[in-house]
């Protein structure tokens, strides 16, 4: 049976892609090992999957000053030991990694034993792991056509994301229920984030005096930003967060408000939802929301809002034009390149393997 060992984590958006990858993996007929950090997000995500889990020591590469930097470099050479020893043992066909801190002593690990990596960098520009790993790697996998040409020209392949295919086996009179919504009226979905974002929330419940004429709205808000006063408001509906429903909210939603995290607009083209992206500014981030989001403008996929220009009465014309041009949109995004993703990797790590 051939071997492989995912990596990843540190956020979700490094381990989501790596579960969309399973399904196949185990059609292909590989062994699957994950590793990841000793208790990060990865073993939490992981660990509804049956999967075999090595946690190895890690420590984030930074860029500012921190009293970390004495001491994370110890970890990390910890990390790259403990991977070594098990990768020696272990002797998979292939790695593939999804990126985040922990990933730098995998991969570089495995190269140092000639077994062969590919990794995938979500963002338009690539992350400091994965600079680390890229000169190391076999393939490098992207999600924007304008990333090809930071990446050795002999490695990068615009591949897209991973979805999960479930996510595109919703049903729509489901979601309905779920909401307590009608079938006449179109959906707005509202996507924050895991942790919310704010600044969108506020602009969104402001502008619901308008929206809710022509539209219903459901809002995922992120843990504890549910707004208690509205909500008995008909027509609207608010989740903190949700999970197995997400496919059919996606069934359901006519349009979509969302941050511009690599995965979550992955995913929205994937679906082939028209959207707006309201990507956090780069004083809140290093800047790659912001990339991202042109991007996929300039594609013809979105359109885009900067929080620092956001007002109701920008966002609730906006959503008017997104609505009656949405077919405009659908079209890009059917005509994209981008939307075999996993086909296309999986093809990388038979390759590789």
């Amino acid at each position: 049976m051939k071997k492989i060992v995912l990596t990843g984590g540190g956020s979700a958006g490094h381990v989501t892609p790596n579960i969309a990858l399973l399904p196949s993996l185990k059609e292909a007929g590989y062994e699957i090992t994950y590793m990841g950090s000793y208790d990060g997000i990865e073993k939490r995500l992981i660990g509804d999957f049956d999967l075999p889990y090595v946690g190895i020591a890690t420590g984030k590469f930074r860029r500012y000053l921190d009293l970390k930097n004495l001491t994370d470099p110890f970890r990390v050479i910890k990390g790259f030991s403990e991977a070594r020893k098990f990768l020696k043992e272990y002797q998979p066909n292939v790695v593939f990694s999804k990126g985040g801190f922990v990933s730098v002593p995998v991969v570089r690990a495995a190269a140092s034993l000639g077994i062969p990596s590919i990794i995938h960098e979500s963002d338009m520009t690539p992350g400091l792991a994965n600079k680390i790993c890229i000169p190391v790697a076999k393939k490098v996998c992207c999600n924007f056509p304008e990333t090809l040409k930071l990446l050795p020209e002999d490695k990068a392949v615009l591949t897209g994301s991973p979805i999960r295919a479930e996510l595109a086996q919703g049903n729509k009179l489901a979601g309905l229920d779920l909401c307590g919504f009608n079938a006449n009226t179109p959906v707005i979905m509202v996507i924050g984030g895991s942790l919310g974002a704010a600044n969108v929330n506020k602009a969104v419940r402001e502008a619901l005096p308008s929206l809710l004429g022509d539209f219903q709205v459901v809002h995922l808000c992120g843990k504890d930003k549910v707004d208690n006063l509205l909500l008995n408001t008909p027509g609207y509906k608010q989740f903190e967060y949700i999970k197995a429903e997400l496919k059919d909210l996606f069934a359901m939603a006519d349009i979509v408000i969302s941050r511009a995290g690599a995965n979550a607009i992955c995913e929205l083209l994937a679906l082939k939802k028209p959207n707006i992206l309201i990507p956090l500014p780069a004083a809140s981030s290093r800047g790659d929301q912001l990339l991202n989001a042109r991007s996929f403008e300039a594609q013809g996929f979105s359109i885009v809002i900067n929080e620092d220009d956001l007002t109701t009465e920008l966002l609730v014309d906006k959503v008017h034009e997104l609505y009656f041009s949405r077919q405009t949109f659908r079209d890009a995004m059917n005509d994209s390149g981008q939307m075999d993703s996993i086909r296309t990797i999986m093809q990388l790590i038979e390759g590789a393997a």
